[in-house]
């Protein structure tokens, strides 16, 4: 297969399938979203729906925009791939609050299957594992470092199946690390929530160890980035260089910002900004009480 060449993704694209899931995804959730307004359950500020809508866009910029076509030429778009699908389009996708109303939007039959699907003990055991901090940390570390192990990143490009799951992985492990710092509802906390700023440190140390690793290397780590096409005037080595500064810098600031909020609210220093006083306000109207295994099942 051609270095540029992607049949998969093309053809999933070509047959409008992201475009088929966005726009399911945005009637459920505003249908759910609807529901829930009319019934007076709970109000879901409007900011949240706009922070699902560019957390879907974030992934159509990552799998479906023309900057996809580069990713095997430049190092530094396959890493803003990354960076979209593991750190900005799940953040804001949770942000947006999506779990109850995309529930609440499924037809009646399905919503009936999935109250008898979560009733199941093994469910509640899996969801309770997901929860669990310690584990989305390792597997999202886990996910970052081995996809870029040179053979594993190697695959991903060579191999169309291979590319769709590194991709599938990436933001499948970007939703467990921000679960249990997001926390949308009907999620419970696990863990006292000054941890999670122990658990925002640890997650960088992987970036930075690996980005550090890329930024000094003296040698072209992945050399299929060798044989191809030059942009910008960049050399392979540079083009390295400047993919691992920027997952370095993105990544640092992105999780400072949470940790940078998380303190505040721990040191008991009131000066919010509007859209943490409305995911505030939020909060006390649907944590209260917190949500209960049977609750979470009644909820679709």
């Amino acid at each position: 297969m051609s270095p540029t060449h992607h049949p998969a993704i093309e053809s999933w694209w070509s047959s409008g399938g992201f475009t088929l899931v966005f726009v399911a995804t945005s009637i459920l959730y505003l249908r759910g979203r609807h529901r829930l307004h009319s019934a007076s359950v709970r109000v879901i500020p409007g900011w949240c729906a706009g922070s699902l809508f560019l957390g879907l866009i974030s992934i159509w910029v990552a799998l479906g925009s023309p900057l996809a076509i580069y990713d095997h030429e430049l190092l530094t778009v396959h890493m803003v791939q990354h960076l979209l699908l593991m750190t900005f389009a799940p953040a804001l996708i949770l942000l947006g609050e999506p779990v109850v109303p995309i529930l609440q939007g499924l037809p009646r039959f399905v919503q009936s299957a999935l109250r008898v699907l979560f009733r199941k003990s093994l469910v509640q055991r899996a969801r309770r594992l997901l929860s669990q901090p310690a584990f989305c940390w390792l597997v999202s570390a886990t996910t970052l470092v081995g996809w870029h192990v040179p053979k594993a990143f190697a695959l991903g490009l060579q191999s169309d199946l291979w590319h769709v799951v590194g991709h599938a992985s990436f933001l499948g492990a970007g939703f467990l690390f921000w679960w249990p710092v997001v926390q949308p509802w009907p999620s419970v906390a696990v863990w006292p929530r000054w941890s999670i700023l122990l658990y925002l440190f640890l997650a960088t140390l992987p970036c930075d160890i690996l980005s550090g690793f890329l930024v000094f290397s003296e040698r072209v780590v992945y050399p299929i980035y060798l044989l191809a096409p030059r942009h910008f005037g960049m050399t392979a080595l540079e083009d390295q260089q400047c993919a691992a500064a920027l997952m370095w810098t993105c990544v640092t600031i992105v999780y400072l910002v949470p940790a940078a909020l998380l303190t505040t609210r721990l040191l008991g220093v009131r000066n919010p900004s509007s859209s943490e006083m409305a995911q505030s306000d939020l909060r006390r109207t649907a944590a209260a009480p917190s949500p209960s295994d049977s609750q979470l099942v009644e909820a679709v």
